[in-house]
């Protein structure tokens, strides 16, 4: 049942008169599932229901989940100068919170508010501290606006195992992962990253979107080392990206490198070519000496790798030639088509061994593109040069030009054929 679900549910019972026969069908029910339809709702939706019936009175003191909501999270409540409103909203959390019932667990904690105030820091601190002693599992902060820095508040907590927070600035005391030696999921977008380092065993889905990596020293990368990850995101990073310990257990990888990350190369913009070793640029010299990302991410059985053509983390990744040895799905896009003679797609298909299903995005985003092509691979003499298990190939871009045409050749060169070629 969706929160959506739960509240028409509510409403109903407080405007529809009561059935003939007087029977309360809901009340009926066992007290904790009614607890667990109150923790779909917003804490100020579950609290009115007291009113409901005398057996109603009490049931929100033991609600699993807390969820703290504003009444608006739009732009235009950051722009609202009345102080009420909020001043409201945190003297009923901290009645929630006293009133509850300390015996019960608290599973999710989840704070999303359309703006937040230097008044605001010290509540919100509270409420997450309060919640980390009732051994919360699942944690939400979201906000609208500019950074929260929560400075002095350290999360430790061998409960917690779901992060998820946006738009809130972050150094190396919030979260000791050694401290939370349980978290399996950790989400963070639109956040500004201060700290270098994500150490977790326990760590199996980690999201970095829309977020600026800015470290007291600017050239040195967020080192993450999660070996049980089984997932990662990382989209829209503004900063140089991070640096990836291998990760054997991975099963999906989509990684987006924008045109708002530092890893370019100051020649590329002049010559079309990346920097040699012996005269490097400032930000060529600062690239480690095996890889930064696609090693890292090479045992996934599905990767969407994205860069825009000025960065050179997956260039100069592949120059080393990982072996994809695992990957099923593969999403590239123009990136690797570029000149000369498409090598950088060449490198990726010949060092995927098992790979099914090849999508290429050229010059067009999507979801919608204009034209989508499909192709597969046919079996030759000899000793195969990619893949004996492609079965599907797909291009999709907005025009077929020149580039396109380009491609299509370089792709019938390992003997994969569209439509009825």
């Amino acid at each position: 049942m969706s929160a959506d679900e739960a509240r028409q549910m509510f409403e109903g019972m407080l405007i529809s008169p009561p059935p003939v026969s007087g029977a309360d069908r809901i009340s009926a029910l066992p007290d904790n599932v009614l607890q667990d339809i109150l923790s779909l709702l917003p804490a100020q939706e579950a609290v009115r229901t007291c009113v409901l019936a005398r057996s109603w009175r009490h049931l929100w003191r033991s609600i699993t989940s807390l969820r703290i909501l504003s009444p608006n999270t739009t732009w235009y409540d950051i722009l609202s100068e009345d102080p009420e409103p909020a001043r409201d909203l945190w003297k009923f959390v901290d009645n929630l919170l006293n009133l509850r019932d300390k015996r019960t667990k608290l599973h999710t904690l989840e704070i999303k508010f359309g703006q937040f105030s230097e008044e605001d820091l010290p509540y919100v601190s509270l409420w997450i501290r309060s919640a980390v002693m009732c051994k919360v599992s699942s944690l939400t902060l979201h906000h609208i606006g500019p950074y929260l820095c929560l400075d002095g508040l350290h999360l430790a907590s061998r409960h917690l195992r779901t992060v998820d927070l946006a738009s809130v600035a972050l150094e190396d005391s919030f979260l000791d992962f050694a401290s939370c030696p349980a978290v399996e999921d950790f989400k963070l977008h639109e956040c500004k990253i201060c700290f270098l380092g994500i150490s977790s065993s326990s760590l199996k889905h980690l999201s970095i979107t829309g977020c600026i990596f800015c470290p007291h020293d600017s050239r040195r990368r967020l080192h993450v080392s999660a070996p049980s990850l089984a997932s990662l995101k990382l989209d829209g990073l503004i900063g140089i990206a991070p640096i990836f310990e291998n990760m054997l257990l991975l099963e999906m990888a989509c990684v987006s490198l924008g045109d708002q990350g530092a890893d370019f190369c100051c020649n590329d913009f002049k010559s079309g070519i990346l920097c040699g070793a012996d005269n490097a640029c400032p930000t060529c010299a600062d690239y480690p000496g095996d890889y930064v990302l696609l090693a890292a991410i090479s045992s996934a059985r599905h990767l969407e790798l994205i860069s825009k053509p000025e960065n050179f983390i997956f260039a100069r990744d592949s120059e080393h030639r990982p072996i994809f040895s695992n990957v099923k799905t593969l999403l590239l896009n123009e990136y690797w088509c570029e000149a000369p003679g498409c090598g950088r797609l060449a490198r990726v298909l010949k060092n995927s061994p098992v790979l099914e299903k090849h999508t290429l995005e050229l010059f067009s985003e999507g979801p919608n593109h204009k034209i989508e092509m499909k192709g597969s691979y046919r079996t030759m003499e000899g000793p195969p040069a990619i893949s004996e298990h492609l079965k599907i190939v797909e291009v999709k871009c907005n025009a077929v030009d020149e580039r396109i045409l380009e491609v299509l050749k370089f792709l019938r060169a390992f003997n994969i054929r569209f439509g009825s070629e």
